[in-house]
């Protein structure tokens, strides 16, 4: 006799809640692989990035060094859904206080419209994932398992 082979994979209907949250933790993942690999930048080449430090900042190129850590360790929060909401959180005041400190005085004080226009891009660019952090902090009690 033959017997019925076991039903390994069993598809069922995803409801919306399901596939809203499986695209929402895609997207976290990824904010998370794109965090960690800038954070590795900063660790691979410190010297592209040294004109960043604002210099009124003592210590010159740790705080490249630590930005690139604090960049790592949000991107595992994000990835493994452990301390989301610190981390989002976290990520959007560093976000935020680089567009007041670095992104902004540059945008406004910048002679040439290469610099003032790279630095209006990262002034957005910083601002909208400060937002995404934020939104991911607020709702980290649905997005941690």
């Amino acid at each position: 006799m033959l017997k019925k082979a076991p039903n390994l994979i069993k598809l069922k209907p995803c409801s919306m809640t399901q596939t809203h949250h499986l695209v929402s933790r895609i997207a976290v993942i990824i904010l998370g692989i794109v965090l960690i690999a800038f954070g590795l930048y900063h660790f691979t080449s410190p010297d592209s990035l040294v004109t960043f430090v604002p210099g009124f900042l003592p210590g010159g190129n740790i705080w490249i060094y630590i930005t690139g850590t604090a960049f790592i360790l949000a991107g595992i929060a994000f990835i493994l859904h452990k301390k989301v909401r610190l981390a989002g959180y976290l990520l959007a005041l560093l976000l935020i206080i680089f567009v007041l400190t670095i992104h902004l005085p540059n945008y406004l004080n910048s002679g040439g419209a290469e610099m003032r226009q790279a630095a209006f891009v990262n002034l957005l660019k910083d601002t909208a994932i400060a937002a995404f952090a934020l939104y991911l902090a607020s709702n980290a009690r649905n997005l941690e398992g």
